[in-house]
Formats: C-alpha cells, structure tokens, sequence
C-alpha cells in the first residue's frame, strides 16, 4: 500500500525536510580532514534537539548513530565512530534523517574532504547527483515509478565513461517511500527491471525518497560483519545523494532542499511546488 499525504501532512514532512538540510550544512562544514565521522555525528545530534526534532535513525533496527557516515568505497551505512579519521582527498556521504510530530525527512549528500579530490571523483559525485535531479524531474502527476527509475539509469548511462569504465549502479539498495515512516512501499529502483512493471502512478500526495548511489567499478556489494556497512566489491569509490519528494497539485516539492528544488528543477524545465511554509 502506498501512503498518499494530505497537504497538511506534506507540510509537517517538509518541517522535517528543512531540519534535514540543516544537518546537511552543519556536517558538511565539519568534514574537514582531522575530523572523526563520530565528530560529524554529534553535530548532527545538536542540530536535531536545537529543532526539538527526533532522529529516525538512531535505533531504527539497532543502528547505533544519528547518520550514516560512508567513506570512500563504503556505498552507504557507515557507522560512525572514532576510529574513521577523514582525511584529505577521502569522499563522504552522509546520510541523515529527522521526525517532526510522527513525521519524517531523510537525504543524503556526498562531500569532499580537503582539496586535490581527482577529476573523475569530482565527475563521479556530479553525475550522482545529477541523476537523482532527473528522478525528481520525472515526479509528475500521471507518470509511474518506473519512469523515475528510467530518468535515474538514462542519465547515468548517457555520461561518457570514467577511466575505469563505466559507472556501477548499485542495485542492492534504492530509493523508498516515505512519510509515518522512515522506510515505506513502494522500493524504488535506480535502474528499470522490466520484472518489476511500471509500478504505482503517481498522483498528488505520493512522497518519495529518490537516492541514486553509483559507484566508479561494480555494482556488486557486501555487507560487513557490523551487518550495516556496505561496500563495493571491488572497492571502487562511490558516491550517494537523496532528496525526499513530495508531489502535489501543483508539481514536486522537493522537501529536504532548502528551496523546495525550485532552482535545478527549472534547469529540467520543471516548476517547483509552492513551499507550504513559505
């Protein structure tokens, strides 16, 4: 079953949105080199009581911290802690979530640590987010889900190729919705699978969470003995980047960017729904 949302409950989820884009901007000043990932955590702890928020993911099947924190060849579920010392040229994705009033927000980025990142790093992170920007675009009343997953692939595959070459699409893991809870139908794929139909269309209230993850190798993974930690196969670097969508009446919102998605969405050709809190 897919939730569909109220516009009043749409507006309680971009509370929750905005004070995940807080935690992006507090966690991306602190990735400097020096910094443990358990120091980003914390930040992301104050953020969340300075809203009087909740974290959606502290706890949530036993994981441990506040975000995921995932270095270099980690995909995603990184667990912070001491040990994980970033340093420069390392990339990072982090991953962060937030419940206001039962609730939820989540959104991932992925930052570079220092200076003298590669060009093919840098490239890599690009396309990344780039291709979530084409998910979100394609969030249209009277499309279907397959047709995010498609604007996803499409614009993955129609990069030129890295040295390594091609980009790892990482199938294991994908996009969800999203709204009472954190994790909810329908799973969302970052590429077509024509086993898996067109899926649900999409209509006003749908809410999704778009979250391409690409790596510079395979798209084969394996989870560490932590039973969170993924990485890839053949520890490529990868990049992973998320927004929290919900479409309206009048188009998408995108809930965890502080304009609502109004600025890359015109690059698509897309107006952007008006801000309920605005």
């Amino acid at each position: 079953m897919v939730e569909i949302k109220t516009p009043e409950q749409i507006a309680k989820m971009r509370e929750a949105g905005l004070v995940v884009a807080a935690i992006h901007a507090a966690t991306r000043e602190a990735a400097v080199p020096g910094a443990t990932t358990r120091d980003l955590d914390e930040v992301a702890r104050k953020v969340i009581a300075e809203h009087g928020a909740k974290s959606n993911f502290l706890g949530y099947g036993g994981f441990p911290a506040t975000i995921c924190t995932s270095v270099n060849e980690v995909v995603v579920h990184g667990i912070p802690d001491e040990k994980t010392v970033l340093k420069d040229g390392d990339i990072i994705s982090i991953d962060a979530g937030a419940i206001v009033d039962g609730w939820h927000g989540d959104a991932a980025f992925t930052a570079f640590v220092g200076t003298g990142h590669a060009p093919e790093l840098i490239e890599l992170s690009r396309v990344t987010e780039e291709s979530m920007w084409a998910g979100i675009a394609a969030v249209r009343n009277g499309n279907r889900l397959v047709d995010i997953s498609k604007a996803i692939e499409g614009y993955i595959r129609r990069q030129p190729r890295p040295s390594s070459g091609k980009y790892g699409i990482i199938e294991d893991y994908g996009g969800h919705g999203i709204g009472s809870e954190m994790h909810m139908d329908p799973h969302l794929l970052n590429y077509v699978s024509r086993k898996r139909g067109k899926g649900p269309k999409l209509v006003p209230g749908f809410c999704i969470a778009i979250e391409p993850m690409v790596s510079l190798g395979t798209a084969k993974t394996h989870v560490l003995a932590d039973d969170w930690t993924v990485l890839t196969d053949d520890k490529s670097w990868s990049s992973h980047w998320e927004h929290s969508v919900a479409l309206t009446e009048q188009g998408p919102l995108v809930l965890t960017a502080v304009d609502g998605g109004r600025a890359k969405l015109a690059e698509y050709g897309v107006t952007a729904a008006p801000d309920p809190l605005a």
